[in-house]
């Protein structure tokens, strides 16, 4: 008889465990609904090359949709500077592009990280484009390369691009 409740107990539990995980995973992604892209690419471990760009392509079919667009950035804690700069150069799909300067403030005066410390690391997001649309469909390809004065850069651990619809 204490068998069969001790297995009966075991086998609420694994149920509850296993809704509570069901119901985690409704959650998470009912609160990710809006991202529209999400792509993260790792730097050289050795340091990153100005010259060695990390593209990010996105295929765009809505003209009339508004998005946030994201720079995310993940440093050691050892990275050398209170902030990092970006170049980010947009191809359109009809062959024409833009470019833009990004900089991301990585630390306060005294030398605190902004952002997410986590072990070894530190996560920055930082507004990229706010309410944007694009002017055309198809096929559009974000090059990043950093802007900084060291021609590799060792301390960048990766950069991603997200981008969300937003309505006005």
């Amino acid at each position: 008889m204490v068998s069969n409740q001790k297995h009966n107990t075991m086998n609420r539990h694994r149920i509850c465990n296993a809704m509570s995980l069901l119901a985690a995973a409704w959650l998470l992604t009912a609160c990710n609904s809006d991202v529209f892209y999400d792509g993260h690419r790792s730097t050289d471990e050795e340091g990153w090359v100005m010259t060695d760009p990390v593209t990010f392509t996105v295929n765009i079919e809505d003209t009339a949709q508004y998005y946030n667009i994201f720079f995310d950035l993940r440093v050691g804690v050892t990275f050398p500077y209170a902030n990092a700069f970006f170049f980010i150069t947009t191809h359109f799909p009809d062959s024409t592009y833009a470019a833009d300067t990004l900089e991301c403030p990585l630390a306060d005066p005294t030398g605190k990280w902004y952002g997410k410390l986590s072990g070894r690391y530190v996560d920055n997001r930082y507004y990229f484009r706010r309410n944007t649309r694009f002017p055309m469909t198809g096929s559009y390809c974000f090059e990043v390369t950093h802007g900084m004065r060291d021609v590799k850069m060792a301390g960048i651990k990766d950069v991603g691009l997200r981008m969300e619809k937003t309505n006005l």
